[in-house]
């Protein structure tokens, strides 16, 4: 059974996971709680109290796009540090949907599910994002009914001298105020958790160079 214990975990984003049991010597716990974030800059934006995170990648930005935007490359740097992502399905394109598994250390699963909005190649990729069950509706999240069900998430790459820069913008979508707060409340634990996540794609993109 999946719990809160302290701060929040979205499917999409990867801030912190919580689970029951026990991890090997605390090894997959401490990493996501207390894990470097590889220098990114996180602002919030004070209209619509967006999330928006940057993150400086040594690698062209072609060769970053594609990362987000094909099976081979997703599965081997989504997700938290220690988790274990296999692919339903991925549809690239404006319409189309992003379905996967998310397996813990323990055994433990989670889905989450992106609905694309908009792709310009290279240079934009806008999708929705949610928890989901193994057929693809949308769930709730199973440790707080506070998280929105729904979260807008934009990135953005430009590319100067072969080095990229990265920037997400995240927010939820018709959400309840109540909703919204506890978003806001998350975002140190989601700069902590994307940074994680962001370091696997540095590290990925770097080998591919």
């Amino acid at each position: 059974m999946l719990r809160r214990r302290g701060t929040e975990w979205y499917p999409f984003i990867a801030p912190t996971i919580y689970l029951d049991g026990n991890i090997p010597n605390g090894v997959y716990f401490n990493q996501i709680l207390h894990g470097d974030n590889g220098g990114m800059e996180m602002t919030v934006k004070s209209e619509g109290k967006e999330l928006i995170l940057t993150r400086v990648l040594h690698a062209p930005r072609e060769l970053v796009f594609q990362a987000w935007s094909e099976v081979e490359h997703l599965k081997r740097w989504w997700g938290p540090k220690g988790m274990e992502i296999s692919v339903a399905q991925l549809d690239f394109r404006p319409g189309g949907f992003f379905h996967y598994n998310m397996k813990a250390p323990d055994g433990q699963q989670m889905w989450g599910k992106f609905v694309y909005q908009e792709i310009e190649a290279f240079e934009k990729i806008v999708w929705i994002n949610s928890f989901s069950d193994e057929a693809g509706n949308i769930v709730r999240a199973p440790f707080s009914d506070l998280i929105p069900l729904q979260i807008r998430n934009a990135v953005t790459f430009s590319e100067h001298n072969g080095v990229t820069t990265m920037t997400l913008c995240s927010g939820p979508i018709n959400a309840t105020e109540e909703e919204r707060r506890f978003f806001e409340g998350m975002f140190e634990s989601m700069r902590e958790g994307f940074g994680g996540t962001f370091d696997q794609l540095e590290q990925y993109v770097a080998n591919l160079a």
